[in-house]
């Protein structure tokens, strides 16, 4: 059985600060500090989880007991590239063209 040691972690300004920069958002000072609350709650919670006994409790895989609720694939009819791309306002011989939307 895998098994995993968290180590408590304190939650810093500076961490929620890199956290939003790696998510390119920006919050105000007091967003930052009821994050940083926020997130030091949850890592609390998961420590509080590590002192649970598991021992003889076998991973959980699915909340259901279903095997295979999906419907088999099948291969069907479809649109030919030609006839999709008449459907494009823009387009090549190949591809549809759009307009750009990242920039960097």
């Amino acid at each position: 059985m895998l098994s995993i040691i968290f180590v408590a972690m304190e939650i810093t300004t500076q961490l929620v600060e890199n956290l939003a920069n790696l998510s390119k958002l920006q919050f105000s000072e007091a967003d930052k500090l009821a994050y940083q609350a926020d997130l030091q709650k949850m890592v609390g919670f998961i420590a509080q989880l590590e002192t649970v006994d598991t021992t003889g409790v076998e991973p959980l895989l699915h909340m259901g007991d279903a095997l295979n609720v999906l419907r088999e694939d099948l291969v069907a009819g479809s649109v030919s590239r030609e006839e999709a791309l008449l459907n494009s306002p823009v387009s090549d011989t190949q591809f549809f063209k759009v307009p750009k939307v990242i920039n960097k």
